[in-house]
Parts: C-alpha cells; structure tokens; sequence
C-alpha cells in the first residue's frame, strides 16, 4: 500500500513537472516572439527616423525645405477644373485628390496610400491631360490596363496600351509617338515586365524624355514593389529606374493597402526618400462586412450565395464571386448559373478575347455576377458593384480589403460577405509559406473570421495602424449582438502540442485530419488511464 501511495506520488509530481515546462516553453515562445517583433519595429523606427533626418537636411542655401500647402491657390487650378468638370464628368474632387494633383503637377514625387473607390486614376490622369507629353503609366494586370484605356478612350482621351496584346501597327505608332511626338497620344500604359525586359521600349522613353515630352510616371498598384506587400511582383523591383534615368520627371506610386512597412520599402526601391507622402483613411462607412459559416457540403454553399444574391438583389445589381482556384471559379459560375443567377467565370487561364467579353457583358451590367479569381477587379472602374463574396478565404487582411473593396465605390451601401471553415485553413497556407510573413498574415484574416464579438472593422484599423473608429453597426458582429461562451482550451491545446513533439520527434507527417484522428486516440488512451487509475484506487 506504501509503495503504491509512492508510486502515485511521484506520478503527479512528475505530471506537475511536465505541467510547469510546457508552460516555460510557451513562456519562451511567447518572449521570443515579442523579441522578432521588437525587433521590427525598431527597424521601422530607425527607418522612418532616417527619412525625417534626411528631409530635415538643409538645401543649397542653407534652409530646411518648408511644408507646402497643396490645398492652396495654383494657376493651374481653372484649367483642372474645367478638365475634371467637362472631360471627366466630376462635380468635385474627393479627400486629398485635388492636394495630390497640386503636388504632382508642382513635379513633386508623392505617395499616395487611397482607399478602394477614393478616386486614384483621376490623380494621376487630370495631370496627364493638362501636362505637356505623355505620361507613363506602369499597371501590374493586363484587365486593368484594357480597363482604364477603354475608359480613357471613351472620354476622348487618347490612351494606349503596350503589353503582349498589342498588334504591331498600334506598337508602330505608340513608338512613333515617343520617339518623334507624332500623333496625339497622352496616357501610355505598359506592365512592369516592359520597363524592365524591353530594351527597346526604354530606348524610346529615354527619346521622348530627352525631347521634354515625358510629362509624368505613375506606378499603380505599388505595393507590388515590396515583398512585404500582398502582391509583391518581382518585375516591380527594378521600377527604380526610372527615377534613376528620369530625376526631373515626377513620380506618383499609388495603392489602396500599404503598412507602414511596406511604406518605407517601397519608398527606397522607387527611388522616392522625399516623396510627398498622401494617406486616407481605410474606413469604408458604406461597406456592411460579415462572415457567415461555409458548410463542408460544397452544393450547399452554392445554394446559400444563390439565396443571398437573388433575395436581396433582385434588380441584377452587380456583384462579384471570389474563388480559390480557377477550378473553382468555373464550378461556382456554373452551379450559380443553374440556380438562375446570371453569372460567368474570368480567369488567367481563359482566351483573351472571351475572357474581355465576359469583362464587357459585366461592365455593361448585362452580366449581374462574374467569379473570378484575386487576379480580377483590381483597379476595375465599375462603381456600382453592390456585393462582394469570398467564397474562399483570402490570405492576407490586406488581400481581403482590397478585394471587398471593390463593392460600393460610388459611396451607396454594399456588402462584403465571406464564408469561412477552418477546413480552407491549409489549402491557403500551402499558398503563402514562403512568403514574407504569410502564414502571420493568413492566421490574422482566421481570427477575423472567428471573431463573434469584435467589431470586423477594428481589425482593419489595427492592420493598418489607424486609430479606431465607430462602426456605426456595419458589420454583423456590431450589429447583431450574439451570446458567446468562452471556455478553457489550455488542456486541448496541451495536448496538441504534445502530439505535433511527437510526430516531429518520430520525424512523421500528418494531415490536419490525420491530426485530429491521432488526437482522438490519444484522449481515448488518457481516459482509458485515468479510469483504469480510479478503478485501482
């Protein structure tokens, strides 16, 4: 009887023991990771303080460069008016669009951080129209460089375009035009892969710009340029050229989404240190947002969306469908289609010529829904998209607000709806392993999705290191207020982690539902040992 009260004593001393070093080891954890992040924001500090440095430098003359007032009077300001009022169809400009254009048109290099729907193109474009030359467009995606031309084009603004679409009678001409002013071209748009692998090409920038007919360069859709970005493109890296061979053309880069990180990274690759810096706010008032749990039956998450679209859009108000995967997005369109919602799919894999008709067929509103991959929508100039769905997670906050912020860019009520199962977890970190922070970045989207009481906003505003706003019940955690049970998974979570040391000590792999089985198991086999325990004693 001694030896088995012994026994039973050293066996929770032992259990104590056990106890107390999974907690240091998540103590260590938890420090270590409070280290990497120390460790970047001080990176961010002693970056931003060197900007600050360098701009407090004095010129020439021996005085600090002064702030400007780019919301004051300019000589140009009749003629921009006349511009945005007569040829762009504006009544008047939105948040920091009029301040933006006084500073490009001043030949200020700037920054502009804009919120989806907030008017970008017009930033640039306004100033391209009234400057002497042409101005060079760089665009990350072939849909959004034919959607801007055509827009261009349509107000009388002659606009083109030289990717790997163009036929050689239009190359023929935009050539001419660089090298030898004929023509009356304004706006070029081209992808970063041109500037950075035609030779050619930049040969007649370098003519158009030593002839004084380079009026100006946008590089839209910056982030691309940073590999913390949530699109980094390696072709935009070496976009700094063309400050280095063009200093005295001003420079705009333009995005929706960018933290500070990514802020400062681009800043340096651009070759912009002094650049005016732009940021709007990331609040999008109009935007109702909300998450809705996706069911492991995929006929049924087709008939939800189904429900969704023709129960609350019933005048075939425009939406889109973001999918995963090209598969995907075919398989949605059609099972949508079968349900009569007047749908179709666009991805990169489909002809070019079909894939601009179903483009055509949903700008026009004769198409109420496309689905589509991340690749579509960005920079889309449709205003009036009513909603947006995710039928797959997305992998980053950054992606995500982008993408649901295509809805409502005219400033009416839309909704951002997103179906979440833990089960699409996997499928997207097998996406973003080797990217800079993304398995962080795809775990902060999981916690927006799982969260059932904090505001979706404020995720957002976090993110991008804005100060909290009011939600104003726009999302359905603020505006339908739910009953939540929390509860104690310590000892779950112990036991997880005690099963992954093991499979990793075997040096085995398992699936997240191979996990689960094991998982399983293994409580069965504690339960069986504390019972048998309690039967002996």
């Amino acid at each position: 009887m001694a030896a088995s009260s012994s026994t039973e004593d050293l066996l929770q001393e032992l259990l104590n023991v056990e106890l107390e070093l999974q907690d240091v080891q998540d103590e260590i954890k938890s420090l270590l990771d409070k280290q990497e992040k120390l460790y970047e924001k001080q990176s961010e500090l002693k970056a931003v303080l060197e900007s600050y440095q360098g701009l407090e430098k004095p010129d020439n003359d021996g005085a600090a460069p002064q702030a400007e007032n780019w919301s004051g009077s300019f000589e140009w300001d009749d003629e921009a008016d006349d511009i945005r009022f007569n040829i762009f169809g504006i009544p008047g400009y939105r948040a920091n669009q009029q301040e933006i254009i006084n500073a490009i048109m001043s030949r200020r290099d700037v920054l502009v951080i804009m919120a989806a729907g907030g008017g970008k193109s017009l930033c640039y474009q306004l100033p391209a129209v009234i400057r002497h030359g042409i101005a060079l467009v760089v665009s990350p995606l072939l849909s959004l460089i034919q959607d801007q031309v055509m827009g261009l084009t349509a107000l009388g603004i002659p606009a083109s375009m030289l990717t790997s679409t163009t036929s050689k009678e239009d190359e023929k001409y935009i050539y001419k035009a660089l090298e030898k002013g004929e023509g009356d071209l304004k706006v070029l748009y081209v992808t970063p892969e041109k500037v950075s692998k035609s030779k050619r090409f930049v040969s007649k920038l370098e003519k158009c710009h030593h002839a004084g007919r380079l009026s100006l360069i946008a590089i839209d859709e910056a982030h691309c340029c940073s590999q913390w970005g949530h699109d980094f493109r390696p072709d935009y890296k070496n976009l700094g050229i063309l400050k280095t061979q063009f200093p005295d053309v001003p420079l705009v880069a333009l995005t929706a989404t960018a933290t500070k990180k990514v802020q400062l990274d681009l800043m340096a690759m651009l070759n912009i240190p002094k650049c005016i810096k732009f940021v709007s706010t990331v609040n999008r008032p109009n935007l109702f947002y909300m998450v809705r749990e996706k069911s492991s039956v995929g006929k049924v998450v087709i008939d939800d969306i189904a429900e969704f679209i023709q129960s609350s859009y019933t005048n075939n108000e425009s939406g889109i469908v973001y999918c995963f995967s090209r598969k995907e997005c075919e398989q949605v369109a059609k099972e949508l289609r079968e349900r009569g919602v007047s749908a179709d799919h666009y991805h990169a894999d489909m002809d070019v010529n079909v894939r601009e008709k179903v483009h055509m067929r949903w700008s026009s509103s004769k198409l109420q829904v496309i689905v589509g991959t991340v690749a579509f929508g960005m920079g889309i100039n449709k205003p009036d998209v009513r909603f947006v769905i995710h039928h797959s997670l997305g992998k980053s906050m950054e992606t995500y607000y982008q993408e649901s912020g295509r809805a409502g860019r005219d400033g009416l009520p839309s909704e951002c709806l997103l179906y979440f199962r833990p089960a699409d977890v996997p499928r997207q970190s097998s996406m973003v392993f080797y990217e800079n922070s993304g398995l962080q970045n795809l775990y902060d989207m999981v916690r927006y999705c799982q969260s059932k009481k904090e505001c979706r906003r404020s995720a957002f505003f976090r993110h991008f290191a804005e100060p909290l706003q009011d939600c104003n019940g726009m999302c359905d955690n603020c505006a339908f207020s739910c009953e939540v049970k929390e509860i104690d998974a310590s000892g779950h979570a112990r036991a997880v982690v005690s099963l992954l040391q093991e499979i990793q000590e075997k040096d085995q792999r398992a699936t997240m539902l191979q996990l689960v089985d094991k998982l399983k198991v293994k409580n069965k086999e504690v339960e069986r040992r504390i019972f048998s325990y309690s039967l002996c004693h």
